[in-house]
């Protein structure tokens, strides 16, 4: 190649290559045995520029290098590197990963229950520690330069994203921060947010995969590809698998057989028996013949997102039973070893009431389950055992595709659609692309494999649409908090604090919205002219003219709406009348006609407003038709009032499910009242006829002098097409004003409320706000207001961890049916007076118009872990706290630790003098102990 150069251009590239030399990404790359794709060497030069970094990749393809090349520019400046990440999973992972290729004296580790080296230069955290550490003014942030955020488009999250911004926004400007992200379709946007709150960022996106995906279908025994490459005009094009089509079709198809009465019985047969066959080919195969067909394949190791706990512990069990074995004796002797080194702290009697020995079973064999419930050292073992090619199948919850690395050669998707708290929804191509970018192992896999389950009812062309989506926008989910609010003021004052809320993402998007709202604006305005102009009568002010003839249209609804409410009311009066036994003519409905009342539906006699019924359906009588059919009417059935026109018994013995019950009766029925003919309603007199208003309003119309236009009429309806514009134009502008410093206001409300319980006294932070700024959470006010109200004075250690994890604790399911078991005495006292503190704040927070369902505000304490907490702190054994909290090992672990670290802000907020800070060191040390101390870190 350089024989082709002149001798300039071979000097030229020379001192190019002596100045890349130069640079700190020349041995960088060095350290690393693959060479670096395009776009780490374009965010590595940009961060060796000086400028900050976005990069948008795909999962597995590798960005976490332009993180380890911040890590490198820190170490080579003697500064400090700080990398955050969104879980403790994930912390404890690049922590591990960072100490081998560093050395363990230069790395450090600081989640919420991990403390390793923490004045080391590089230190790998969760972003809710570095938020905390912001607002302390901590001196570990003395002469750190950059900040790695990974999975960074985790500020989308409802329930933490909030933190990642805090962070962004509050960093000194001499940090330089590098962002890392899954690929989402408004990189530039968040880009272009970034480069305003942090100054020179540079947008780097990559949509390519190092390791092609292939998409594919599973039906009964055969594996069918997703798309079909098709020549075409413009070159080769996807299009989904015609094969897929005509399954799809053949399965939503309905048998049509006899319908030729010459056609011989003989050859019907043949038919039916040809499509059966056909038929038979079209299943969903069970979770242990997938995972055959996978190995036979060769296309283990696999992860089977299944979207739920039991689901996944279920798939482990039936693969046992089919007697699937995925390692041979080499590989369940080093499982075993390693197993049994990693779980040496574990007390025994705890492995036995963790499912131990089932567990370690599977992992012999190379299954394994992968959820949030699992204590957190199985699943790390897990981790490890896949990472190592010792387990090869996985079945997971879709928690696993958040971050932690555990690429595998296929995934399987078994269906498409998950509860998403509220209800059964489909999955979004945001999450497809994130369960599905697993899938291929870079440098080990040629190519990767996204593997459906065919389910009844499923369309290829909306899969196909689903797999070949690459929408997946970043939101804002940013909301000022109590604690935010009094740490800001303390740092700031009120003033620039509403100012670095207006520079929050958030503010950003709403902004940016606004543009295309006031440009819609504009262009109506202009039509709005051009309406008036065409409106315009020489005979007088049409404007006037269609104000009032609008004015008695709208009279006129309004009249005919208080008509028709009468009229229900009247209707729901006289159904409140009715008794069992009356017999009725139905009005209106599917079941107009002669009816016997079986049950009016006022619910043991209670009137409808009693019932809560006022505004809704009202009394729903259970009545027996005269052609024998049982139904519940609803109003609907009654737009008149209606009355019994006779009375008959209804015989004890008579049962609604009963066919010849109802027949029986419904005979009766018309011999009793069968000659009834029921009586016309008047329709009454409109309203409109007496309205005073009505009246004056037509004598204006007719007395103006528009009135006489001949083109009265077209005049009338170009002012129709104005005010309905107008209309239009005035909801755009209340939608602009909505918008605008929408942070800021909701910051002003907060502001308020805290004035009002004396946190804030105008730009000055109060005692009282000093010590709301050391507890963070979502019920970080309600803690403030037990402490300053001495709620847990006098609590014992185990009371006292029964009382905080009220302030943790969140039931994954609502369940009202039954109240929560609660220790009884004084921890009993205290969370009615939690309670109850809670209710006071709740009515405040009306008063202020701070709404919860925006994400804004204190929710409800839950009770419902305040007795498993009790017990465990009081000393009691796994296995009978398990049991009576009813909640895997995993779940409580997690409940525990975040306990804990409530526990530790309650100390630390705690006032002096009284015996609260003392009982929650005591309580942090009742909790700490068995599983929940072991930890794999440190």
């Amino acid at each position: 190649m350089t024989e082709d150069m002149s001798p300039a251009e071979r000097y030229a590239a020379a001192k190019l290559r002596a100045a890349e030399q130069a640079t700190a990404l020349a041995p960088f790359r060095e350290m690393y045995d693959f060479p670096l794709d395009p776009f780490q060497l374009d965010a590595c030069r940009a961060l060796e520029d000086g400028k900050g970094v976005l990069v948008a990749a795909p999962t597995g393809s590798g960005k976490t290098i332009v993180g380890e090349f911040a890590v490198h520019l820190a170490l080579t400046q003697g500064r400090k590197c700080f990398y955050t990440t969104p879980i403790k999973a994930l912390s404890n992972q690049k922590y591990q990963d960072l100490v081998r290729r560093y050395g363990p004296e230069k790395v450090g580790l600081l989640t919420g229950d991990n403390s390793v080296n923490a004045e080391a230069p590089v230190i790998v955290m969760t972003t809710e520690v570095l938020r905390n550490m912001l607002y302390a003014g901590s001196q570990t942030l003395i002469g750190l330069s950059y900040v790695v955020m990974d999975e960074v488009h985790y500020l989308s999250d409802r329930f933490r994203g909030a933190v990642w911004e805090e962070v962004i926004i509050h960093l000194p400007e001499s940090v330089t921060l590098v962002s890392l992200s899954a690929t989402v379709s408004n990189a530039e946007e968040f880009g272009d947010w970034l480069d305003t709150v942090r100054g020179d960022t540079e947008v780097i996106v990559s949509e390519h995969r190092p390791v092609p995906l292939w998409q594919h279908v599973l039906a009964g025994r055969r594996m069918y590809d997703l798309f079909e490459e098709r020549e075409g005009r413009g070159g080769a094009r996807r299009e989904v698998n015609p094969d897929l089509e005509r399954l799809a079709r053949l399965e939503n198809s309905r048998p049509t057989f006899g319908g030729d009465k010459r056609r011989g019985r003989n050859l019907r047969e043949a038919d039916r028996e040809r499509e059966r066959r056909q038929r038979s080919r079209i299943w969903t195969p069970s979770r242990p013949e997938v995972i055959d067909r996978l190995d036979n394949e060769g296309l283990l190791p696999a992860i089977t997102f299944i979207f739920s706990r039991a689901g996944c512990e279920a798939a482990v069990q039936q693969c046992l039973h089919a007697g699937l074995r995925l390692n041979d004796q080499e590989g369940r002797e080093k499982v075993r070893r390693i197993v049994e080194a990693r779980t040496a702290g574990i007390p025994d009697d705890d492995l036995h009431v963790l499912g131990y020995f089932e567990w370690l079973e599977g992992l012999e064999r190379g299954i394994a389950a992968h959820h949030a419930g699992m204590l957190p050292t199985f699943k790390e073992v897990v981790e490890e055992l896949f990472v190592k090619g010792l387990v090869k199948a996985v079945f997971a919850t879709e928690t696993l595709a958040l971050g932690i690395n555990m690429p595998a050669r296929s995934v399987v998707l078994e269906k498409l659609v998950k509860w998403n708290g509220e209800q059964h929804a489909d999955i979004t191509p945001g999450e497809f692309t994130q369960l599905t970018g697993r899938a291929g192992r870079r440098g080990i896999d040629v190519e990767g494999h996204a593997v459906v389950l065919w389910q009844r009812g499923m369309n290829p062309g909306a899969l196909a649409g689903l797999a070949g989506t690459r929408t997946y926008p970043l939101r804002s989910s940013f909301k000022p908090s109590y604690n935010m609010a009094v740490n800001l003021v303390s740092q700031f004052g009120r003033h620039r604090s509403r100012e670095l809320l207006e520079m929050s993402f958030a503010q950003f998007q709403a902004d940016r919205s606004v543009v295309g709202i006031s440009r819609q604006v504009h262009k109506n305005e202009e039509g709005l002219e051009g309406y008036r102009a065409s409106m315009t009568c020489h005979l007088g002010d049409f404007e006037e003219y269609s104000q009032l003839r609008r004015q008695l249209k709208d009279r006129e609804t309004e009249l005919a709406k208080q008509g028709a409410a009468h009229r229900r009311v009247a209707a729901a009066a006289a159904l409140e009348k009715l008794r069992p036994g009356d017999i009725i003519h139905v009005p209106a409905g599917k079941y107009a006609g002669l009816a016997l009342v079986l049950d009016p539906g006022m619910s043991s006699g209670r009137t409808d407003r009693q019932r809560g019924f006022e505004g809704q359906d009202g009394p729903r009588p259970l009545v027996l038709t005269a052609e024998r059919q049982v139904k519940r009417l609803a109003a609907i059935d009654f737009p008149v009032p209606v009355e019994a026109l006779d009375r008959m018994r209804i015989p004890k013995s008579f049962n609604a499910r009963s066919p010849q019950s109802r027949r029986d009766l419904a005979s009766s029925l018309r011999t009793k009242a069968g000659h009834y003919v029921p009586s016309r309603h008047r329709k009454p007199r409109a309203e409109a006829a007496d309205d005073r208003e009505i009246a004056r309003l037509r004598k204006e119309i007719r007395a103006h002098p528009c009135h006489g236009c001949d083109e009265r009429e077209d005049h009338a309806r170009w002012a129709e097409r104005y005010h309905r514009l107008l209309r239009d134009t005035r909801q755009l502008e209340r939608r602009i004003e909505g918008r605008t410093n929408t942070i800021a206001r909701t910051f002003d409300r907060i502001c308020a409320l805290l004035t009002e319980l004396d946190y804030l006294e105008a730009d000055t932070v109060t005692d009282e706000g000093r010590r709301l700024a050391r507890l963070y959470g979502e019920l970080d006010l309600l803690a403030s207001e037990c402490l300053r109200e001495g709620v847990w004075e006098g609590l014992g250690p185990a009371e006292l961890a029964a009382c905080a994890s009220a302030l943790v604790f969140e039931a994954r399911q609502a369940d009202d049916a039954v109240a929560p078991k609660l220790p009884s005495g004084q921890a009993r006292d205290a969370l009615a007076e939690m309670v109850r503190i809670w209710g006071r704040l709740d009515a405040l927070e009306e008063d202020h118009k701070i709404n919860q369902a925006e994400g804004v505000g204190q929710r409800e304490p839950d009770l419902g872990f305040a007795w498993a907490a009790y017990r465990w702190a009081s000393g009691f054994g796994l296995e009978e706290v398990l049991s009576e909290a009813e909640m895997p090992a995993g779940d409580f672990v997690r409940w525990c630790k975040q306990l804990i670290d409530v526990l530790g802000q309650i100390a630390v907020a705690a006032p002096h003098g009284g015996t609260v800070a003392r009982t929650a060191r005591k309580a942090m040390d009742g909790v700490l102990r068995g599983v929940v101390a072991y930890s794999s870190v440190g």
